[in-house]
């Protein structure tokens, strides 16, 4: 009897579109939910029966039927913040994180993160974020890990192994002829001091001496703060030369050592150059000098910068590249599983997972910042509307349907 159908068809309407009002419902709870990404209801027809009619066969639905539960991976806009590790994601990418007791990686555009006691960065849920780490300065191409800063100790002392000066040298200064000798400022037209580091992080002046020996050439001797000559340019025949357009052509790079600038620390080299050196009629400076030494310092501040770099602070002024944000991609971002807490987790569906740093394909990372839920109330709110009529609508079918039976029923008094 088609009138049973019609029953299922209603009860059919009922269940979709309560299941659609509890999709509303978890997106209007979520409206405040950091990095939340509402959802969507899409419904399918039921076709399942066929008649015959006078015309033919004909088909008739039974309903409807939830065909997916979509997650929108729309833009959310961005919350400015006073937490340095708030972090938010501008373009297609997830951040990974790690629970503590096992090695699975879910993924999220929440970005409230915070360090630790032992100096990890984990979410509010304390799972672990994950990142690639820097070695001596330079991003490894090992797979994504635990960004953890050491908080308990501090930065060992590094002593001076390289030193660059970039400098002008007077082309009208005078030719001097005489040997040279530190303490005769009459033997050089020009000298500069630089602060260098020993083993135990202890400071030592190095002074560079420039003496123009010649039209475009220049000695140049560098000097403990003792004052012995611990390089010759003249001795190693590597004066600095100059063209007719005062551009350096030779000379300038020698390494310096070993030396030993105190009783109880090691010796050291320091390679030393004279890097972008010129001759131009203009006065005598050091453009800029660089030198790769440090004191030992304590743990001051931790930062993360806007290309995800986690950066430790220390008191001697130095500033350490610890590890690199690590964002993860999917080819289906459908396919990804809510796992609760702002997480997903990926899926045969999803696919696996594109795992890179912060970039044009991955997205940018904004410092201060986090991402807001997605939810539109607005829309939310109409949806409940149109949700709770076709609701009701259905609950008509089946009353109806019920009379009619009734009526039926009524034939055989």
């Amino acid at each position: 009897m088609a009138l049973s159908s019609a029953l299922y068809s209603g009860i059919s309407g009922m269940n979709t579109n309560g299941t659609a009002m509890s999709v509303i419902g978890n997106n209007i709870a979520n409206t405040n939910t950091v990095g939340f990404k509402s959802s969507r209801t899409v419904f399918s027809d039921l076709l399942a029966s066929s008649v015959n009619g006078s015309g033919g066969d004909a088909q008739v639905g039974r309903g409807t039927g939830l065909s997916s539960v979509d997650n929108l991976f729309s833009q959310g806009t961005f919350e400015t913040t006073e937490s340095e590790t708030d972090l938010a994601i501008e373009g297609e990418g997830l951040f990974v994180v790690r629970p503590q007791d096992n090695d699975s990686l879910y993924f999220t555009r929440a970005g409230s993160f915070r360090f630790d006691g032992e100096g990890y960065l984990t979410n509010a849920e304390g799972f672990r974020v994950q990142g690639i780490s820097y070695v001596n300065g330079v991003l490894s191409g090992a797979d994504p890990t635990d960004i953890q800063v050491n908080i308990n100790a501090g930065l060992s002392a590094n002593m001076t192994s390289s030193l660059n000066l970039s400098t002008n040298l007077d082309a009208n200064a005078p030719i001097i002829t005489a040997a040279f000798n530190p303490a005769d400022s009459a033997t050089y037209n020009y000298s500069n001091s630089t602060t260098i580091f020993d083993s135990l992080g202890a400071t030592h002046q190095l002074t560079t001496y420039f003496t123009k020996s010649a039209d475009n050439t220049w000695d140049w001797n560098v000097v403990d703060e003792n004052d012995a000559v611990v390089y010759s340019s003249a001795a190693a025949s590597n004066s600095l030369v100059f063209d007719t357009s005062g551009t350096q052509i030779s000379g300038g790079t020698a390494s310096i050592g070993p030396l030993t600038l105190a009783t109880g620390v090691a010796a050291q080299t320091i390679d030393f150059a004279l890097e972008n050196t010129t001759q131009f009629a203009n006065d005598s400076q050091v453009i800029s000098q660089t030198q790769n030494g440090y004191s030992s310092g304590n743990l001051t501040n931790i930062t993360i910068d806007n290309s995800g770099n986690v950066l430790a602070k220390y008191s001697n002024g130095e500033e350490i590249k610890v590890s690199r944000i690590a964002l993860a991609k999917f080819s289906n971002f459908n396919g990804l599983r809510k796992e609760g807490a702002s997480l997903f987790s990926a899926t045969g569906e999803s696919g696996s997972p594109r795992i890179g740093v912060p970039g044009t394909e991955l997205g940018k990372i904004f410092t201060n910042s986090l991402e807001q839920s997605t939810v539109d109330l607005a829309s939310e709110f109409v949806k409940m509307i149109t949700t709770q009529r076709g609701f009701q609508a259905n609950s008509k079918v089946i009353t109806t349907t019920d009379e009619m039976l009734s009526e039926l029923i009524n034939l055989k008094r």
